[in-house]
């Protein structure tokens, strides 16, 4: 099964597919839902608000506040007791809340809390909420974060103080002690609060973003596994620098190691698997101006694209792009990489434009639509992937890669068309790709995904095994089995072990890395599961990734800390 370069290593499963697969709630946050997984437990136990004023208390004698507020001042009767008195004195406030009149309210809600019993917790804890929510019209968030804290105090499960809490540190630019408050509200509101569930999605995204910017800063470039990069090349059919065939031919007159230099030592290093010093040897045939510069500028940016340094891979695919005299087919391919590295980046106009300027120069290259066609599914335009494989398939009949892709690319398209016929169609592609190019694993595992969406997880699972007996050192075939016997069986134990039969043979397969600890997460093994991010964060080859990965792990940290505190068990959704 090939790799991409700009993905984790994970196939051709996507992150949202596996929080499906975990049963985790995904109404809106892929970040903040992939990882949360406690059951609804409590919640806003008190009735009014400042925007829902309860009615006066019989007997209050209350004026009704104008429209304007000037209500003038609301006698209390003298024969009520002092919840009444507390209760006529926020109805008064809700009143002039909704007048927008926030000065008199707040006078209002305080005369509440004064006058109210101290064993009435739950209506105390109301007033001091209510406060809060005029003090938070007026934008005193310090004052707004005070009164919330003291109902939160009076009554823990306040998932409305909370909220109102986390917007004020929104504001105050403190994003832990926002998402703590915001994970809270969504665990004790069985995760049907949308706007906490927005909140605490864009928290994790900003607090990832902020670390991943240093961390990746300061991180030490490394190049994937040898499987890896051997997978990424193979997703191409002909790119002018990796086949054997390719020139400058080598032969076994060519001369030890020692005696070769340059390019031609470069592609001997890299088809016999000794990748770490290809790029130096590129470096010399670029300083020599040899004869094969360009396949050596070609080489030496691909391989600081699988290392992660973009900014080091981008002068040399510039200048290969703009050298006229070159092969349009290096041209195109340095055209393919860049625009997957924009993609990768999270720049899909840039990408797209590089493609564009790729089928202008070389437009019966198979490579471009190709590459395009998995863009094109990473931005869900299904359709228009299904037309670049075709077109790729076109060119080149014989890519087995390809034809699986595309083959899997119109099961997609049917499932979102609603079509039984087209996805029955899409289903016999599949099957007929495993016959056409049995030695193809990604055509196995492909119709292996399709079975094991279709519930048809024996099946699956026989063409998983195929899959990694045609790749045994490939590692993510062991996840996608272990993902399927999760999903099939509830295993899991049994489906854990089967990951990690995936970093016996690659230990640098950050796919396996994150997905144990999505699983970890799921059974509320919180330091594990953290444990198995920083792994993953280890192994990010860019800074969008690394952002993902923080974002889970310091979900998982705060969901801890919460379901601590507020002493939740999670939901097993395996047991």
């Amino acid at each position: 099964m090939a790799e991409n370069v700009q993905g984790s290593g994970g196939g051709s499963w996507s992150k949202w597919q596996i929080a499906l697969i975990f049963g985790a709630p995904l109404a809106l946050g892929a970040t903040a839902a992939a990882v949360y997984c406690y059951s609804k437990s409590g919640g806003d136990s008190s009735q009014d608000d400042e925007k829902t004023p309860t009615n006066t208390p019989s007997g209050s004698g209350e004026k009704p506040v104008s429209a304007s507020g000037d209500g003038g001042e609301m006698p209390i009767q003298p024969d009520q007791t002092p919840l009444e008195k507390a209760q006529a004195s926020k109805n008064r406030g809700n009143k002039y809340f909704k007048a927008s009149h926030y000065d008199q309210a707040i006078r209002c809600y305080t005369e509440a809390i004064d006058v109210c019993p101290v064993d009435k917790k739950a209506d105390l804890a109301t007033f001091y909420q209510n406060r809060a929510a005029a003090c938070e019209q007026q934008g005193k968030y310090a004052e707004v974060i005070s009164d919330c804290s003291k109902a939160i105090d009076l009554n823990p499960t306040y998932t409305k103080a909370m909220f109102r809490r986390a917007k004020a540190h929104d504001h105050n630019g403190d994003k832990l002690l926002c998402l703590e408050d915001t994970t809270a509200v969504c665990i004790l509101e069985g995760f049907n609060h949308q706007q906490g569930m927005m909140l605490a999605d864009r928290m994790l995204k900003e607090i990832g973003k902020e670390k991943a910017k240093d961390r990746y800063k300061n991180r030490v470039p490394q190049l994937p596994s040898g499987q890896f990069i051997h997978s990424y090349f193979s997703s191409f059919s002909n790119d002018g620098i990796s086949l054997e065939t390719d020139p400058p031919a080598i032969g076994d007159e060519a001369g030890t190691d020692e005696e070769l230099r340059c390019y031609l030592k470069a592609k001997k290093l890299f088809h016999t698997g000794k990748y770490d010093e290809v790029v130096q040897n590129c470096i010399e045939e670029i300083e020599s101006d040899g004869e094969y510069k360009y396949e050596a500028l070609l080489m030496k940016a691909t391989f600081f694209l699988l290392m992660g340094q973009a900014e080091w891979a981008v002068p040399d695919l510039d200048q290969l792009i703009e050298k006229e005299d070159a092969d349009k087919k290096l041209r195109a391919n340095a055209l393919i990489k860049r625009g997957s590295m924009h993609m990768q980046e999270g720049n899909s106009a840039p990408a797209m434009a590089d493609f564009a300027t790729a089928v202008q120069l070389d437009p019966d290259n198979p490579d471009i639509y190709h590459h395009r066609g998995q863009l094109n599914l990473l931005l869900e335009k299904v359709d228009e992937a299904v037309k670049d494989f075709e077109k790729c398939n076109e060119l080149n009949d014989d890519f087995g890669l390809a034809f699986a892709q595309h083959s899997y690319a119109k099961y997609r398209l049917s499932m979102l068309q609603q079509s039984p016929l087209q996805m029955q169609n899409a289903m016999q592609m599949l099957d007929t790709c495993t016959t056409k190019f049995p030695k193809c694993a990604e055509g196995f595992a492909l119709l292996a995904q399709a079975q094991n969406e279709q519930g048809l997880f024996a099946q699956a699972d026989e063409n998983f095994k195929k899959a990694v007996k045609l790749e045994p050192d490939n590692p993510t075939a062991h996840v996608h089995r272990g993902l399927l016997h999760l999903n099939w069986k509830k295993d899991v134990q049994g489906s854990i072990d089967m990951i990690k039969e995936a970093l016996k043979i690659d230990e640098k397969c950050d796919f396996a890395y994150e997905t144990l600890g999505t699983i970890e997460v799921q059974r509320g093994n919180m330091d594990a599961a953290k444990e198995y991010f920083e792994n993953a964060i280890n192994l990010a080859r860019t800074e969008m990734e690394m952002t993902h990965l923080y974002s889970l792990s310091v979900a998982a940290e705060i969901q801890s800390k919460v379901a601590n505190k507020l002493n939740i068990k999670p939901h097993m959704p395996f047991t």
